[in-house]
């Protein structure tokens, strides 16, 4: 009996990861409900109280002062939308509105043209980062509001840094990370590579939605080429004689929607047949299939791309054709965020002082699930991604409306109030030591740093 394959054995891993996440929501409903130590916003426990009064408040403030030049950001990108990598005036703004307040940044660092640098505080100190986006979608503009985004990470920025001054020595540093081409191409992937992240303790953003959300899924992203080369022939005269590219990218196609019965029900795998043939009297030579896959964790996004090998390989195998299989090709991989609860907390803290109640996780389905490059930072030091509300509950992200929505009155008004919250959360991060510890102890216990760079080799 000829037996080349027997049946793979399945991952665990995302089984290992229900366990851990069930054993961590028991404990949140179970642990201590009172006194100091008490569950913060989020269930999680021992968050340290933060920055000193005065200086958050001195933050709130500032960051309200800023409303109408954080105003002139959110409109002049928006009105400007520039595509990943061609942000050149929309980081010009942002180093010119620094540049108003004292501030010398430098453009184009860490090797890319639009990326920009500053930092205010000493150095000698902890440190942490806030994340500014300002690319746009070609066609459609700041359908993601990174409109927004830019505009809540200067404000951020500038509004600590004032607190800071305010309050004598500096606790420690804050640098603002001008981050381009997050929409497709992994920026900060690019940035942390040539050491964006040297010295930084931990980094943080906003990014604006239909709804507050202090914690929400974001996906691990990776792009995925089949190329399928066959042999032409005369597709009447002499078929027997070609071997059909397009019948393995069909059976490749089919695969993926075959695979779908047995996928971690969060997976997503999108795909396109970009080519498949010329003419219908020839039997197609080549035929190229691009994808996306995602998954919730690292390690079950590297089994789905796994199990996509193995189809890419079969389909070939089927028709006698030969495949070339490319990852992530021009672009990085994107891991999912890995949400620090501490930090979470300080945020939710912070927002709620100014009128926001963000949902905590689990509230909104983990199925309403996009992407960012901000899951690469969160596995190399502690980090938080949560959301900020710009527009009604049912316009989602990348759609016409929700551009719209990126400058409105309700996006200004969610950038002060980010720039507020991210500057209150950093202070607190500064300013608490047993805070400090309580973050690094949670992101120990999840794992540690990650070696992103190679961690699909």
């Amino acid at each position: 009996m000829d037996r080349m394959n027997r049946p793979t054995p399945p991952s665990t891993a995302y089984l290992d990861h229900l366990v851990a996440e069930t054993a961590v929501r028991r404990e949140a409903l179970t642990g201590p409900s009172t006194g100091e130590d008490a569950a913060g916003p989020t269930g999680t426990a021992g968050s340290g109280a933060g920055a000193p009064v005065a200086l958050v408040a001195a933050a709130e403030r500032a960051a309200a002062r800023l409303a109408p030049e954080l105003a002139e950001i959110v409109h002049r990108l928006h009105e400007h939308p520039e595509p990943a990598f061609e942000e050149h005036r929309s980081a010009a703004t942002l180093v010119e509105v620094l540049a108003r307040h004292g501030i010398e940044a430098e453009l184009g660092a860490y090797g890319v043209d639009t990326a920009f640098r500053a930092e205010a505080g000493d150095p000698a100190g902890p440190t942490i980062a806030i994340c500014a986006e300002y690319d746009a979608l070609p066609g459609i503009g700041h359908a993601c509001g990174h409109n927004v985004i830019a505009a809540s990470g200067v404000g951020a920025f500038l509004a600590a840094r004032e607190a800071m001054a305010s309050g004598g020595a500096p606790a420690g540093r804050i640098v603002l990370l001008g981050t381009p081409a997050e929409e497709g191409h992994s920026g900060k992937e690019v940035l942390a590579r040539n050491g964006a992240l040297e010295g930084v303790d931990a980094a943080i953003m906003v990014h604006p939605y239909g709804l507050d959300v202090a914690d929400q899924v974001w996906l691990g992203r990776r792009l995925l080429t089949w190329t399928f080369t066959g042999r032409p022939a005369h597709a009447s005269a002499q078929p027997y004689m070609g071997r059909n590219a397009l019948d393995a990218a069909t059976l490749a196609y089919q695969g993926i929607g075959l695979l779908r019965q047995q996928m971690p029900p969060v997976d997503r795998v999108h795909a396109t047949i970009a080519e498949g043939g010329t003419r219908p009297s020839i039997i197609t030579e080549r035929a190229v299939v691009h994808l996306y896959a995602r998954s919730k964790y690292p390690d079950t996004l590297r089994d789905l791309s796994r199990r996509l090998d193995d189809i890419a390989r079969g389909a070939a195998l089927m028709t006698g054709t030969d495949v070339e299989i490319t990852w992530d090709d021009g672009a990085h991989p994107s891991l999912p965020v890995r949400t620090n609860r501490v930090l979470t907390d300080r945020w939710v803290a912070a927002q709620r002082r100014l009128g926001r109640d963000p949902l905590p996780a689990g509230v909104l389905s983990e199925t309403l699930a996009a992407s960012t490059d901000f899951g690469n930072v969160s596995f190399r030091v502690p980090g938080i991604h949560p959301l900020v509300q710009v527009a009604d509950p049912d316009i989602a992200l990348h759609t016409a409306e929700f551009a719209a929505a990126a400058a409105t009155p309700a996006a200004v008004s969610a950038a002060v109030d980010s720039a507020a919250g991210l500057a209150a959360t950093a202070l607190d991060y500064l300013y608490d030591a047993g805070l400090r510890a309580a973050v690094h102890e949670e992101f120990a216990e999840e794992g540690g740093p990650v070696d992103v760079e190679h961690y699909f080799d």
